[in-house]
């Protein structure tokens, strides 16, 4: 795609999205938004999804981007950081309804146990949360069979919202490193 060609497309797509399904975008509905904050009601919402890591084959939804000197001698692998864009998904299946994109980075941040630090979004592209995003930040020890990881903050409906994102493997192959990890989520936020 030339030069040009990507500039028109991101500007189709600027002025296509001012708003994040019924929520208002820019800095003066920011602004709005936080006038009437005082008087906003706290609402819990509950997610179920299948976030699926694949890191092999022709469309790989995970890629290592960087590693140190060290990463191949440790057990852990250790200071790997990989880029993703996984796909959400309703059910396990790999052809299950996409729901989102879990865009972000993880990496290898533990010497003694596989211990992933999880820095990512979840991108809701479907539904009245379409548009909106959770963000993630936080500890994923991959072998533990529950893991809690803080959702600190979000865009669109989920402004200023606050978390908790707890995963289970639901699949792993442990020749390639593929994984179904399901996710259930409850997410407080606020609502005008």
């Amino acid at each position: 795609m030339g030069k040009t060609s990507l500039v028109l497309l991101l500007c189709l797509m600027i002025i296509a999205m001012p708003i994040a399904q019924g929520v208002e975008l820019g800095p003066n509905a920011v602004e709005n938004w936080f006038k009437k904050l005082p008087h906003a009601k706290q609402k819990v919402t509950k997610f179920h999804f299948y976030f699926h890591d694949i890191v092999t084959g022709k469309n790989p939804t995970a890629i290592t981007i960087a590693q140190s000197n060290m990463t191949a001698k440790s057990p852990t692998f250790f200071g790997s950081v990989a880029m993703i864009d996984d796909p959400l998904t309703i059910g396990p299946e790999p052809n299950s309804t996409i729901m989102g994109r879990a865009q972000g980075m993880y990496g290898s941040a533990d010497q003694n146990e596989a211990g992933l630090l999880m820095t990512m979004n979840f991108v809701f592209t479907t539904g009245k949360y379409n548009g909106s995003t959770l963000s993630v930040l936080g500890r994923n020890p991959v072998f533990n069979q529950y893991r809690e990881m803080p959702i600190v903050g979000g865009s669109g409906i989920f402004r200023l919202a606050q978390g908790i994102a707890t995963a289970k493997t639901y699949w792993f192959n442990t020749t390639s490193g593929d994984a179904i990890v399901e996710y259930n989520v409850m997410v407080l936020h606020y609502t005008h």
